[in-house]
């Protein structure tokens, strides 16, 4: 197990990646430029970058990738399933069918229809793989393809009705990008990263009960059923969240919930907070590569997948997928 000391620094990195960030663009700044825009000079060109550009997109970076990671970690260990995500759920798919429909259709912001429908997908894939009160791993993965699936589809159908600039809006949003990051977005997550973390966080030892069985559950005093409820909730919450402002980001919530429990150990207590802080990193650092890499942006799903599905391959041929 890692000493305290490897918990601080892995606390610690989203902190220091994020005054680095601050430097990372196309347009060149010095430490006496960012400092001078941070901290005093409230006029030029150093201002308007830092604080109109590359902080929001910062921030969002970082509270997208701890709430992917947490909502991963937190359907793991709930469900006793490492093949689970909010991607692989179905969640991300009714996000996004929600948030499209009010881009579209509605006009309004995104973020009640997006984590309405992700609710909705939570549900549906959690009902249609149960079985005699037992949720068998394969079938919940199934049954997470088969929401998935329907949600993608009628979320081809609001594209084909759409006018040509909503459909490139819906397009180039879904393909996962922070380039548009503006203050209303990050005030809008933050409040709901704060209410879904914090009803995690404060009964994450429920959570070390849970992922032992319904009946073990039970046996030790637990409602597994209001647990359960709220689990998903705060999980649709954080996932929906993000994927309405952002779109849809794949893998960071299936493989950092793994590098954390790996590094750590599978108790929630521990593993939650870590997987937020591992999650908020490695989000922030694609993020950045996106931005220095190539002439033009790539979106930041491309790198976290091409990242992941290696990670992922790997921990199959060692059989380290828990």
């Amino acid at each position: 197990m890692p000493s305290k000391k490897w918990r601080f620094s892995i606390y610690s990195a989203p902190f220091i990646l994020f005054f680095i960030s601050l430097f990372i663009g196309k347009y060149p700044l010095t430490i006496s430029e960012v400092a001078s825009a941070l901290f005093g000079n409230k006029e030029g060109i150093a201002y308007v970058i830092v604080w109109d550009i590359r902080m929001p997109r910062v921030l969002l970076a970082i509270v997208g990738g701890a709430s992917l990671a947490v909502a991963g970690a937190v359907l793991q260990g709930m469900f006793r399933n490492p093949l689970v995500s909010p991607s692989i759920l179905g969640i991300s798919a009714g996000a996004s069918f929600g948030a499209a429909i009010a881009i579209v259709f509605l006009s309004i912001a995104p973020y009640i229809p997006a984590f309405s429908f992700a609710l909705l997908a939570a549900y549906m894939t959690y009902s249609i793989a149960k079985v005699r009160e037992n949720i068998p791993r394969l079938s919940l993965v199934l049954s997470g393809i088969i929401v998935a699936s329907l949600f993608s589809a009628m979320l081809y159908v609001v594209k084909y009705l759409a006018d040509p600039y909503h459909l490139a809006t819906v397009v180039y949003w879904l393909m996962g990008s922070f380039n548009y990051a503006h203050w209303n977005q990050v005030i809008g997550i933050y409040i709901a990263f704060l209410i879904g973390f914090t009803l995690i966080y404060c009964s994450r030892w429920h959570l070390n009960i849970v992922s032992l069985g319904d009946e073990e559950a039970k046996a030790l005093g637990v409602n597994v059923k209001n647990m359960r409820f709220m689990y998903i909730s705060a999980s649709a919450l954080l996932a929906s969240a993000i994927t309405a402002v952002c779109g849809i980001i794949g893998w960071i919530g299936l493989i950092v919930p793994h590098i954390t429990r790996m590094a750590f150990g599978a108790d929630h207590k521990t593993l939650i907070p870590l997987s937020a802080a591992v999650g908020a990193t490695l989000m922030l650092a694609a993020d950045d590569v996106v931005r220095v890499v190539l002439p033009y942006e790539l979106p930041v799903s491309v790198i976290t997948t091409l990242l992941g599905i290696p990670f992922f391959i790997y921990l199959l041929r060692r059989g380290k997928v828990w």
